[in-house]
């Protein structure tokens, strides 16, 4: 019987740079709305400095490294997706909208026909 082995690393490291990670981010965003009295400008330079700050921690991190592995892999799996030509799009999208129609049509005639069943023929409330 094989066993699968699950390996995880969490390092003290790793857990020092993932709050150093939300430090920046509270840091960049207090000082967002710290510096309103010196401009728009820089207002917004320490945002995203303070973003990008936290962002190239995360990514030195192991999290930030498996997130790299994971979008690599995601965009290769992408690449390998066969899209639909534009004719084919235009096709499926107009029966959608021919079966919308259809459906609504339908339910308009069943509620038509169920109100006049219960509202006129049962209970005779419409003379």
């Amino acid at each position: 019987m094989a066993t699968s082995q699950i390996e995880t690393v969490n390092t003290g490291a790793d857990k020092a740079k993932l709050a150093a990670v939300v430090a920046l981010v509270v840091a960049a965003i207090a000082g967002f709305y710290l510096l309103s009295k010196q401009g728009a400008l820089v207002q917004w330079a320490a945002l995203l400095v303070g973003l990008g700050a936290a962002v190239a921690v995360f990514l030195m991190s192991e999290w930030g490294r498996q997130f790299v592995a994971f979008a690599r892999d995601a965009w290769r799996e992408v690449k390998k997706v066969v899209w639909p030509t534009r004719k084919e799009t235009l096709q499926m999208t107009g029966y959608v909208f021919a079966f919308v129609v259809i459906m609504a049509l339908f339910l308009w005639f069943t509620d038509k026909t169920l109100e006049w069943v219960l509202y006129d023929l049962i209970l005779g409330w419409r003379k």
